[in-house]
């Protein structure tokens, strides 16, 4: 194949196409099995202040990712981010080595959790459905999602589009009926002592922000496919904010409807809130038809999650520090089909575990490495990299870096100790896999700094 036919990457998605990948990434199922996990940390609708957390965080580490995608919109994200900010033959190498190696664990979990949220509300349907049984639909989910992303972006985008609508009105009606049905004695039923400021309080309320935080997983999404989007320096930070400030708008509205329906010390225990709250304004069917319309709700989110995942051990491959085997896109529809097997057969394993055990290990995965270091790229950046062009600014620099890592690091402490070694132990474990091969391929540490 000569150079001028080889496959490539093109700038084909604007503003809608890219906020339709955000925000069918961020909602997806997510509202309708984590609202009951959010009310069960402080035991009561006080819980709620995690939300006020959550967003806080969500709002200001999304300003940090609009200035670095819009800075460095190249397939990968995060990756490109720690590799410039912490420099391309050096740190840089370790640390964007190190967000490939966690991605290959919270990517994969990221997406599982989608898959068992799913099959939960397939459950509605399927009353009978075992825990085995279950485990196998998740898997099988997993298979499907692979085959429908064997395609071209182009048609990819058309049929985000089509799930994003369909989300849309999901949400929009459960949002109305919330409204309409909503019983303020019942949602504000505070618990005796709700608001004892101690130490249970705090870790309680940091694990609810964990929560709140996993609803928002995804604004960040668009900046994977960076090499693929339009304009990126006005696209990326439209798509990151716009995204940010419609998920909560939607996922508040939601929570507070469930609440204001559904006595939240039931809908605590409940595996399908959503479900539930239909059929008591509505009756038996339209819980029904919405457990249905979750269930592609739910599709929508997790297709566009390893969409994007499936593009950065490809980016990191054709840096040459993942496998060079990945670095290879699809002869025909151009899409890099060895980095979606990746991930998408690491889900399918993942979905075996349960949606608590994923959540927390995905969440213990992710901060450290992803949240937190990229924070601390931008500050290089700004202060190392005057070449890099900024075509988007963070307002009220520097309170919002700060805030996103310090809030990150909050979560991170309240996980629970076995998900933070978790966390802790694979990067280890990813910073002695990168100095074995650093050392085989005489590459920095050992060798091969220069310029």
């Amino acid at each position: 194949m000569s150079e001028t036919s080889k496959p490539a990457l093109h700038r084909r998605l604007g503003v809608l196409n890219a906020t339709s990948i955000n925000m069918s990434n961020m909602v997806g199922i997510g509202p309708f099995i984590t609202i009951p996990l959010i009310l069960a940390t402080l035991g009561g609708p006080h819980s709620y202040l995690s939300w006020l957390v959550g967003v806080l965080i969500a709002l200001c580490d999304g300003l940090v990712v609009a200035e670095l995608g819009a800075a460095l919109p190249a397939s990968g994200g995060t990756y490109v981010f720690l590799r410039e900010g912490f420099g391309t033959k050096t740190w840089g190498r370790l640390l964007a080595f190190l967000f490939i190696w966690q991605l290959l664990f919270a990517g994969p979990l990221e997406i599982a959790s989608g898959n068992i949220g799913l099959v939960q509300y397939v459950k509605v349907f399927w009353p009978s459905m075992t825990d085995m049984q279950m485990k196998f639909a998740a898997a099988g989910i997993g298979v499907f999602l692979i085959w429908a992303l064997y395609r071209k972006i182009t048609d990819i985008a058309k049929i985000m589009l089509g799930l994003w609508i369909t989300m849309i009105v999901t949400t929009g009606w459960v949002i109305l009926t919330g409204i309409f049905a909503f019983d303020a004695k019942l949602a504000f039923d505070l618990p005796p002592d709700a608001f004892r400021f101690n130490l249970n309080f705090l870790q309680g309320l940091g694990q609810g922000t964990a929560n709140v935080l996993y609803l928002f997983l995804g604004y960040y999404q668009v900046c994977y496919l960076g090499a693929e989007i339009k304009d990126p320096g006005r696209t990326i930070p439209r798509a990151v904010v716009y995204s940010i400030i419609g998920v909560t708008v939607i996922d508040v509205l939601i929570s507070f409807g469930f609440i204001g329906v559904v006595p939240w010390r039931e809908g605590m225990k409940s595996q399908s809130i959503g479900a539930e709250f239909m059929s008591r304004v509505y009756g038996p069917w339209a819980g029904y038809l919405l457990a249905a319309m979750i269930i592609v709700t739910a599709f929508a989110s997790i297709y566009a999650l390893l969409l994007g995942y499936s593009r950065v051990p490809y980016a990191a491959a054709e840096d040459k520090v993942f496998f060079k085997w990945f670095g290879e896109l699809h002869p025909t529809k151009e899409f890099p089909h060895r980095s979606l097997l990746l991930i998408g057969i690491g889900a399918i394993i993942a979905s075996f575990f349960t949606l608590q055990e994923v959540i927390l290990a995905l969440m213990a995965a992710r901060i450290v490495i992803q949240f937190n270091a990229q924070v601390v790229a931008l500050f290089l950046i700004r202060a190392r990299r005057p070449d890099i062009e900024r075509p988007f600014k963070v307002w009220l620099y520097p309170i919002p870096p700060l805030v996103s890592l310090v809030g990150y690091l909050y979560v991170f402490s309240s996980l629970g100790l076995k998900f933070i070694l978790f966390g802790l132990l694979t990067l280890l474990i990813g910073v002695g896999v990168y100095l074995l091969v650093a050392r085989k391929q005489r590459e920095w540490p050992f060798g091969q700094v220069q310029g």
